[in-house]
């Protein structure tokens, strides 16, 4: 990360903290803020507004300085980045690019001080890729228990001309960042439509129809394997895959059904395709999170004792501080599939992109390893 951390401070008590409350004060040391802009913190606690750009807003100390305070959980791990309010004009490094996230793992009560010089509006950045082919969407889908959420679907360049014809489904989990970089968390998308139209086109896969699911505020739960995970799964098998299988023209089996995602979304793509397999054939898991924090899905397949899963998995992760981070869990996931009996190069993929960032451009630019290996033509 090569915008720089200028200070770290240890407060040792006070008397208005709880003994399992953290202080950790941002201090934001700006230049380039205009006159009537402010500045948000944005990351994956929902105290970070769960990752809106524009929830969380510092208060301004002076010209230069904002600050604000916030109480986290001892052992939160913690992921974020600053912005004016929206992605189109979030900090940079000191280089004119984009950051990774910033990580940082709540210990004591702590202020950290940052310095931004370059902001994305006022800087040579673009926004990557654009919307190629059809797209139709479903908006506010429900199901109890969870939050409401956008779906977005993706539709294969002959599905308009040839009425007859049926296709199998990829289903994505944060639906917004995949297609559309105007929705995307961070303005670049996976830009997996122009990934997938330019694949059939050259004939290396079969024409599929790919469904996004949009993440919400409660993205970390609903992407982990507890009550609120199992519900998302549920959701997806018994209510999501019935409506896309009515509304449109599906090869419905599970051999011609696969899911992915990454970080988050590569564990539960792991785990949608490991407790549903009946639904589910394949799962595409990029930079996943599989032993992270407070959860071990790695132990949930080693103890499983049936018989092995017929499915098919391809996993893949770069080399930036937060893939190492994930790197253990990926290894000891590779092992424990290894021992039930998946093969390497069969029904068991892993690809490592050294060099790799944590990021949508990172796995825009692996996806179409997925993509072949899922639908790809004899």
């Amino acid at each position: 990360m090569k915008t720089l951390i200028i200070c770290l401070v240890f407060y040792l008590s006070s008397p208005s903290f709880t003994q399992d409350s953290v202080y950790i004060t941002f201090q934001i040391i700006a230049e380039n803020v205009e006159p009537g802009e402010h500045i948000f913190i944005s990351g994956n606690n929902i105290k970070l507004g769960g990752w809106h750009p524009g929830m969380v807003k510092l208060s301004k100390v002076n010209d230069s300085t904002w600050t604000i305070s916030l109480s986290f959980i001892e052992g939160d791990e913690l992921e974020f980045k600053f912005t004016k309010g929206k992605w189109d004009n979030e900090a940079l490094n000191p280089d004119g690019t984009v950051p990774s996230n910033h990580l940082f793992e709540v210990v004591n009560d702590s202020i950290l001080t940052f310095r931004v010089s370059h902001w994305k509006d006022r800087s040579n950045t673009t926004v990557a890729g654009q919307i190629t082919g059809k797209v139709e969407y479903i908006t506010d889908v429900t199901y109890p228990g969870l939050e409401p959420r956008d779906v977005i679907i993706w539709l294969p360049p002959s599905y308009d001309s040839m009425q007859t014809k049926t296709y199998p489904v990829l289903y994505m989990h944060d639906g917004q960042n995949i297609f559309d970089p105007l929705t995307s968390s961070f303005n670049v998308d996976w830009q997996l439509d122009e990934t997938a139209d330019s694949l059939i086109k050259a004939g290396e896969i079969e024409e599929i129809i790919i469904v996004g699911i949009y993440n919400t505020f409660n993205r970390y739960a609903e992407y982990s394997p507890n009550d609120t995970g199992y519900l998302y799964m549920k959701f997806i098998v018994e209510e999501l895959k019935p409506m896309i299988d009515r509304n449109y023209r599906t090869k419905q089996g599970r051999e011609f059904t696969a899911t992915g995602g990454a970080s988050m979304g590569g564990l539960i793509s792991l785990m949608l395709a490991w407790e549903h397999s009946e639904t589910f054939s394949m799962a595409a898991c990029l930079s996943p999170a599989f032993l992270y924090r407070n959860f071990n899905y790695v132990s949930t397949v080693s103890e499983y004792e049936g018989n092995k899963k017929p499915i098919k998995l391809y996993i893949d992760n770069g080399e930036d501080a937060l893939d190492n981070i994930l790197q253990p869990g990926i290894d000891l996931m590779l092992e424990a599939l290894k021992n039930k009996g998946y093969i390497h190069g069969e029904d068991l993929i892993w690809f490592k992109d050294e060099n790799a960032v944590h990021s949508e451009s990172a796995w825009a630019e692996r996806s179409w390893r997925f993509l072949k290996l899922f639908f790809g033509k004899e």
